[in-house]
């Protein structure tokens, strides 16, 4: 029997995908051509700190192997399990919030975000977010078909908020500012006083707050302080402080977060049920990982100590690599473990790197993919690896700019 042979036609993505970027790992398509060629990678690219010298604390492996003999192994209540949440609930209270409205936990920090973003925003509106940003907050605004509004940090001032640019951005259909304190990918930490007057922008302006506050316990400061939260010094203002256990307890890969929603009760009670509403949908996060988070926050912390101990080490590593070399400026990190240098080159700054990639074997992101005030260049450094791996790849780097710009 005759057949016809149907011509086939592409199945074509969401045009609102076009928007859709994710610098950090896209660059890994280039680096995985470049390793098959048999070249050893020196990756600067991705913060995994258990990529490099560092190990999940052993209480917190031994509590989830605990959880999963004891059979907890099914769903998890949809906003997590008690004993989690009410960890997180005292945390967020030994840093101060009050007027806490909701916690919730959630399949990493970047889930959080996404459910939180998609329960505020309508097609058309915006969110503002910082420049440079980490660039998930732009992708998931373009997959909800709605638009980042970006402010800028401003260099000449440790990269703290422009607020009087930042004031300038808010328009008809500005819902919520994004807040990461510490920064990613310049490690900046914001004073009060700037928190303070975004809150008070915020408070008129009636936008909810996104304080992305992963990197919290991982400041640079000699007196040992961390930064304060945003949520704290503003409880009356909506805020969705968001945290998780992938980067101060070195579990990334168990993808386990939390959201924190305070604010007056009133006023957040619709948005809180829209947050709900989703996590139910989405059924539960990791169910047995979610009993690491007690012992995680209540357990001994003597991990953050000796982790702060190496990554000021290779901090200060990167600042005397940059200041001996030429065309390379750094405004220097006070907390996380990203440095943001700003090049003084002709070419932009994707150029940059993939050719340093290439000839050099050295893997960062170029700073465009975090964006950048215009006619400026720079690349993200992870100090997370050990020194010498970090003096390979600075000589590495050094020589290739000796090569191209001297």
């Amino acid at each position: 029997m005759n057949r016809q042979l149907r011509q086939a036609h592409e199945i074509l993505a969401a045009t609102r995908l076009e928007h859709v970027r994710y610098a950090i790992r896209d660059l890994a398509v280039l680096a995985e051509q470049v390793a098959r060629q048999g070249k050893t990678i020196l990756p600067l690219n991705i913060g995994d700190p258990l990529s490099f010298d560092f190990r999940t604390p052993p209480h917190l492996v031994e509590a989830v192997a605990r959880a999963m003999r004891d059979g907890k192994n099914g769903y998890a209540p949809s906003l997590g399990v008690e004993e989690a949440v009410d960890a997180v609930r005292a945390e967020a209270e030994r840093q101060g919030i009050r007027n806490i409205q909701s916690v919730f936990i959630s399949q990493g920090v970047s889930e959080a975000i996404e459910v939180c973003l998609a329960a505020l925003v309508n097609p058309g509106e915006n969110v503002l977010t910082p420049c440079p940003e980490y660039p998930l907050y732009s992708a998931v605004l373009a997959k909800l078909d709605t638009q980042p509004n970006p402010y800028l940090l401003d260099e000449d001032n440790g990269w703290e908020p422009d607020i009087e640019h930042l004031a300038s951005r808010v328009f008809t259909g500005t819902r919520g500012i994004v807040v990461g304190n510490p920064n990613n990918p310049t490690g900046a930490v914001c004073s009060r006083r700037t928190l303070e007057a975004i809150a008070e922008l915020a408070r008129q302006h009636n936008l909810v707050i996104f304080a992305d506050e992963i990197y919290n316990k991982l400041v640079f400061d000699p007196a040992g302080a961390g930064p304060v939260s945003i949520a704290a010094l503003a409880p009356d203002v909506p805020v969705v402080t968001f945290n998780g256990i992938s980067k101060a307890y070195l579990a990334p890969g168990w993808r386990l977060g939390w959201g924190v929603v305070s604010g007056e009760a009133a006023a957040v009670k619709p948005y809180v049920e829209g947050i709900h509403k989703l996590l139910r949908a989405r059924i539960s996060a990791n169910h047995p990982e979610q009993y690491a988070i007690r012992p995680a926050l209540e357990g001994p912390q003597d991990h953050i100590a000796e982790m702060l101990s190496r990554l000021r080490a290779r901090r200060d590593l990167t600042l005397r690599w940059v200041n001996a070399t030429p065309r390379i400026s750094l405004v220097e990190p006070r907390g996380a473990f990203y440095a943001f240098p700003r090049l003084d080159i002709p070419e932009p700054d994707e150029d940059f790197v993939k050719k340093l990639l290439v000839e050099k074997h050295v893997l960062v992101v170029h700073g465009s993919g975090f964006g950048e005030a215009p006619g400026t260049r720079h690349f993200r450094i992870v100090f997370l690896p050990d020194e010498a791996t970090l003096g390979r790849a600075y000589r590495a780097i050094a020589d290739f700019m000796r090569e191209h710009y001297s």
